[in-house]
């Protein structure tokens, strides 16, 4: 499987979220050996415990918008990441999506997500004078 595949992959768990869409996010998670990291959450370890998670963030009537953008993807063997940057609510957070090869499709293994630091300022121009 390509890089495309993988990216399309990614691109179903945020049309996921942003649908709040359970069932479409149950069919992504692989079957076993699921791990998740959302901000400020302690790791969830299993299928269950992770797959309730989204049923809990989905049902929440104040969880902002997720959206994806700067994926940068590692393909390793049956192994790929997509690291991308996620804007939730104006914040960002850096976020990994480690997917496995399974019956020929990308299943999600792993998801974590943690606030990015803003960029330093930039550098303002030494203001010439002229006499």
């Amino acid at each position: 499987m390509d890089e495309n595949a993988l990216l399309a992959a990614n691109a179903v768990y945020y049309q996921a979220f942003a649908a709040r869409d359970l069932g479409a996010m149950e069919a992504l998670w692989a079957s076993g050996g699921v791990t998740c990291v959302h901000p400020g959450w302690p790791a969830l370890i299993g299928r269950a415990p992770v797959i309730a998670s989204y049923r809990d963030i989905f049902r929440n009537p104040s969880q902002e918008a997720v959206t994806a953008r700067e994926e940068k993807t590692l393909i390793e063997g049956g192994d790929g990441r997509v690291f991308c940057v996620e804007e939730v609510g104006g914040g960002l957070l850096l976020a990994t999506n480690w997917f496995r090869l399974i019956d020929e499709k990308w299943r999600l293994l792993h998801h974590q997500a943690s606030p990015l630091a803003p960029p330093p300022p930039a550098k303002q121009e030494a203001k010439r004078s002229f006499h």
